[in-house]
């Protein structure tokens, strides 16, 4: 195949097996969202629920009834949703809603069927949920509405900005103490995603979300965590469809920004930037062909990348793996991260539909 993302599904259940046993075996989250972050969603929540988890999570309803229409009968959350979604179809098929502020709380409780929802409190990100001065509200309109019997509380959850922010684990246990006052008994409260369910206890409360983790990238900047063994699930390649030879002083790609230096051995790798390699990694990001290590010479195009090989032996139809597991010797996701000027997370996520995603267990 031209372009491959060939995904290990046992990596996940065995990373996601080795994460619920880092936290104790408690109740976990394994999050599905953006295509299971670019390994595939449907496949990735099967391997993730073999590896025990015992919800799974996505952003939006059209994610979490992908799942459904999958046969997949896991518990899932949805989180964020349209200013005019009709919640009735989400309620009809199970899947619990994520509720950030009242207007939002009162649409699912007119809605059809019992929603079943967890409030989302703002507790220092900035980002959806309510803020610290709608939670008294929010609260009694929730409670007002379950007593009714139009929606049950299933959860109160919120999302850290950092790892070890303790400032928002305190915010978030108020939140706690305002809305029991109201008579909330939330069967579920969850704060901590990945890293902080591994590094800061007392942010588990009664589930953990693991996301990047699942997939066997580290969710910290500095590397892995020493507690937990990963093995990253996916590999991204791409067939050599072009090997020549040019002479010395041969500009490659757009603008010229590389010139060799000797006669020399181009090879082209249809990967580009409409597949989800990152323009920045021009003449930065690393890519192994026949077990050596190369980087991308020149800029990243829409669909191509070119490689230098000098001298060595590398023809028409090798693969030219971008990343990997690195113990196998092959770049990591984290190596195109830090090439690139970002993060683990986006190099997996925005790989596109070009790419034949295949899967192995």
């Amino acid at each position: 195949m031209m372009r491959e993302a060939l995904i290990d599904l046992g990596a996940i259940s065995g990373n996601v097996e080795n994460l619920r046993a880092a936290v104790g075996g408690m109740t976990s989250m394994v999050v599905v969202k953006a295509n299971g972050y670019g390994h595939g969603a449907t496949q990735s929540a099967r391997a993730a629920v073999a590896g025990g988890a015992d919800w799974l999570g996505v952003v939006d309803i059209d994610e979490a009834l992908e799942l459904r229409a999958a046969g997949i009968q896991t518990p899932v959350l949805a989180w964020l949703h349209d200013p005019d979604q009709d919640f009735a179809e989400a309620i009809a098929a199970r899947i619990d809603l994520g509720v950030s502020y009242l207007e939002q709380l009162d649409r699912v409780a007119a809605a059809s069927g019992t929603g079943q929802i967890h409030l989302k409190v703002d507790t220092g990100l900035g980002r959806n949920g309510a803020a610290p001065g709608d939670w008294a509200a929010l609260f009694d309109a929730a409670a007002a509405h379950e007593r009714a019997g139009r929606i049950v509380v299933r959860g109160i959850f919120s999302h850290l900005a950092g790892v070890s922010d303790t400032d928002q684990v305190a915010s978030f246990e108020q939140a706690l103490a305002e809305a029991a006052a109201t008579g909330l008994t939330p069967e579920l409260v969850h704060l901590a995603a990945s890293g902080a369910a591994l590094d800061v206890p007392n942010s588990r409360f009664d589930m953990v979300r693991f996301g990047v983790a699942a997939y066997g990238l580290s969710p910290y900047s500095g590397g892995s965590h020493p507690a937990v063994s990963l093995t990253p699930a996916m590999q991204l390649s791409g067939a050599v469809v072009s090997a020549k030879r040019v002479k010395a002083g041969t500009g490659v790609s757009y603008g010229h920004e590389h010139v060799v230096p000797r006669d020399t051995t181009l090879a082209l790798i249809p990967l580009g930037y409409g597949d989800g390699i990152p323009r920045h990694g021009s003449g930065a990001g690393p890519i192994s062909i026949k077990g050596k290590r190369y980087t991308v010479a020149g800029r990243v195009a829409m669909d191509q990348v070119v490689v230098d090989v000098g001298d060595d032996d590398v023809a028409v139809g090798d693969r030219a793996i971008f990343f990997g597991d690195p113990a196998t010797g092959v770049p990591s996701a984290d190596d195109w991260a830090e090439a690139c000027g970002t993060i683990n997370y986006e190099i997996v996520t925005r790989i596109g539909n070009r790419v034949v995603r295949r899967y192995t267990s």
